[in-house]
């Protein structure tokens, strides 16, 4: 359907050096840092544009399988908390997901909701880690 692309660079040692991450849409071009990454430096990481994507792609294709049967979300807010661990890894994914549909059964919800998580392009990618999901109906 569609390509996308993003692109990094970096310049000097893992500790001491620095690099920049951009996407091609010109959306977004920021600092990464091993103080960033893996300290609480300025910047942003590659692991908090994986929550990005994940979380929005979730919410999407959520929205995406309500829209299916019937329903129309006012609202779908979703967190994605990624760990990184020893190795380094990413070994969990969480996602946290607070709907309002009306009309919207809470047994349906969780259905689609436990769909989404694992339907959706970003987590279908992310097979590797798991990703678990806390989704609420408001």
């Amino acid at each position: 359907m569609t390509t996308r692309t993003s692109s990094a660079e970096w310049k000097g040692t893992l500790k001491d050096g620095a690099g920049t991450m951009k996407l091609a849409s010109g959306a977004y071009e920021g600092p990464f840092t091993f103080a960033s990454r893996f300290e609480s430096g300025k910047g942003t990481n590659p692991e908090e544009l994986i929550g990005a994507a994940q979380a929005g792609c979730f919410s999407m294709f959520l929205s995406a399988l309500l829209t299916k049967e019937g329903f129309t979300a006012t609202s779908i807010r979703t967190t994605a908390t990624v760990h990184l661990t020893d190795g380094p890894t990413i070994s969990l994914i969480e996602l946290n997901c607070e709907a309002e549909v009306p009309g919207l059964s809470e047994e349906l919800f969780q259905e689609k909701a436990a769909a989404a998580k694992q339907n959706c392009p970003v987590s279908k990618a992310l097979a590797g880690p798991e990703i678990k999901l806390s989704a609420k109906l408001l």
